[in-house]
């Protein structure tokens, strides 16, 4: 078994030039450089996932290359994932760090993604806790008075992430008094509009906003999503004592289509995905997979990703690949439910979206 392994192994290196200095070795990086893509802008939590995990990948991988971390924001991630199956080699020199948002049928099944994320070869991923819906002290009074001006609702381009579709949810069904505010790249430059009072709310993944935007004068946790349960608390008190919305919204929906829409947003937690592109040699993908399994149980990692990355917990390959489809097979019904809401409140996620970019030589 392991000289057939060995034979597949030297069939894909001769493919795609990853031949170590001795052959019998195997796949090895070494004196190689990797690029990890990364479909948002620098400091959200994606971002903080993807370049821990290149840090440990590379640790871990034969020949211990160097892996450099390279943002590709636009489109709600359509950009980055266009370009990993268009344009990329799989070759085991490119792979991303993606998100849920990525993975969820209501980006992916529109008519300029060229991606279907049940392709990818999955290496590993994370799951990063639970998110928060946080508002501004000032604005806070508006958000239930309708004689009020609405609360501007900060929100990324195109789709709204995981816990911001709290607030879809939270003007049609808790009487929130709220407009939608799109066209952020991503949570730094929310964190930032917040501060700025461009915009009054929004929502982070809990571990991001720890310590951030903390004083009680001037931001209030209004809410915990509620879609992570049995996750350790963060330190973060506001946080981790806030009402969960899950509780807010018991017993409010009775329509059975918005129904299968409600269940489809509570099968969008929040987590991670480590792939290659299509395509890329099983031999390959098990050689990033192993590395993959030997980072999650690496010491300095688990301090690392603590540290960085409140609950976050390495997903092996084989896990995130039904986390993947769980999500990607929701039904037609359930995702034109949710859509039809969202542009009710003035969102238009088509629209929003950006066309595919190519990448400068």
């Amino acid at each position: 078994m392991y000289t057939r392994w060995i034979a597949a192994v030297f069939a894909v290196c001769a493919g795609v030039g990853l031949m170590a200095p001795a052959m019998a070795d195997g796949i090895s990086f070494k004196d190689k450089s990797i690029t990890m893509i990364i479909p948002t802008t620098p400091g959200g939590s994606t971002d903080l996932s993807a370049r821990l995990l290149a840090r440990f990948l590379a640790k871990h991988l034969p020949g211990s290359p160097n892996i450099v971390a390279q943002n590709v924001p636009g489109g709600h991630g359509v950009t980055a994932l266009n370009y990993m199956v268009t344009q990329v080699k799989p070759d085991g020199f490119t792979l991303t760090t993606s998100s849920n948002s990525q993975v969820d049928p209501i980006t992916f099944r529109t008519p300029q993604v060229r991606y279907d994320p049940l392709t990818f070869q999955i290496v590993g991923g994370g799951r990063i806790g639970d998110n928060v819906m946080i508002i501004r002290t000032d604005a806070l009074p508006r958000l239930y008075d309708k004689s009020k001006p609405p609360v501007a609702m900060g929100s990324v381009s195109g789709v709204p992430r995981s816990g911001m579709r709290m607030t879809v949810w939270g003007i049609e069904y808790l009487g929130w008094n709220a407009k939608w505010v799109v066209g952020y790249p991503g949570s730094t430059d929310l964190m930032i509009a917040l501060e700025r009072g461009e915009i009054d709310m929004t929502s982070f993944p809990r571990g991001y906003v720890v310590d951030k935007l903390t004083d009680p004068k001037k931001f209030k946790i209004i809410y915990l999503d509620g879609l992570g349960k049995g996750l350790p608390p963060s330190g973060r008190a506001d946080a981790d004592n806030a009402p969960l919305f899950t509780d807010a919204m018991a017993g409010k929906i009775t329509d059975p289509t918005m129904k299968a829409a409600y269940d489809y947003w509570r099968a969008s937690s929040v987590f991670k995905w480590i792939a290659l592109p299509p395509k890329t040699p099983n031999a390959i993908r098990d050689v990033y997979r192993k590395a993959f399994a030997e980072m999650a149980k690496d010491p300095e990692f688990l301090a690392q990703a603590d540290t960085t990355l409140e609950g976050f917990a390495a997903v092996p390959a084989e896990t995130m690949e039904g986390m993947i489809h769980d999500l990607a097979a929701t039904s037609d019904k359930a995702v034109q439910a949710f859509d039809g809401l969202m542009r009710k409140q003035g969102l238009n996620p088509a629209k929003a979206e950006t066309a595919p970019k190519e990448k400068k030589s």
